[in-house]
């Protein structure tokens, strides 16, 4: 699996013994901006408009044991959870949008997409 620590810690959580560490796991990010496009009619070509919002997409895959499977299961179910973004050393609020897990051979998937305050 990857070289990277990843760290998630429940909405309630305030204390630096909130966060839960999953060690050596794939990270990945994927921002994007949101722009409207306007088509001219009559005119040459389009009118683009960005509206200057990023949407933060945040991969994470790894190996768990299911006791931290249970532990990332509870925050999945019971708000948004904070996660450590590594790439930008920042703690990030986000919304669960995907959690795969396989118990036979303890592999994740969870994707989290920032939220943007």
């Amino acid at each position: 699996m990857g070289a990277s620590d990843f760290f998630i810690r429940p909405a309630s959580g305030t204390a630096s013994t909130d966060w839960l560490r999953i060690p050596d796991v794939d990270i990945s990010v994927s921002i994007s901006r949101r722009v409207t496009r306007t088509v001219l009619h009559g005119g040459e070509g389009d009118d683009l408009i960005d509206e200057g919002a990023e949407s933060a997409i945040y991969t994470v895959k790894g190996e768990m044991g299911i006791d931290e499977y249970k532990k990332v299961l509870s925050m999945f179910r019971s708000g948004q959870p904070y996660i450590h973004d590594p790439f930008e050393e920042r703690d990030v609020k986000t919304v669960f949008s995907k959690m795969e897990y396989d118990g036979a051979q303890k592999q994740f998937v969870f994707e989290f997409i920032e939220d943007i305050r």
